[in-house]
């Protein structure tokens, strides 16, 4: 008997993925707060986290001066939406 059924999987891939989208939603109303000490352990926590899946989004599409926008945070959701969507229909395929 597996441990590891497509059941289990799945649902494990569900989780990781609701932490992230909340991690990365935590990261966005941090950056609209600025109460938030940005060298303090928690966000340093949420921005170590997040950096990595954002960075590529903002060297493609860097806000301007005339436009001063992230759109970084929109484009990591949907990426990562499909990601997780791809991943769970191949699960269920070939699992």
């Amino acid at each position: 008997m597996s441990i590891l059924t497509a059941g289990n999987l799945i649902s494990l891939i569900n989780i990781a993925f609701q932490v992230y989208f909340v991690l990365l939603f935590v990261r966005v109303l941090l950056s609209w707060v600025r109460i938030v000490n940005p060298y303090g352990k928690f966000y340093r926590f949420i921005f170590e986290l997040t950096e990595p899946v954002l960075a590529p989004f903002r060297r493609i599409f860097k806000p301007s001066p005339s436009f001063p926008v992230d759109f970084s945070p929109i484009l990591a959701f949907f990426a990562l939406g499909l990601l997780h969507r791809l991943l769970i229909y191949l699960i269920i395929t070939f699992l």
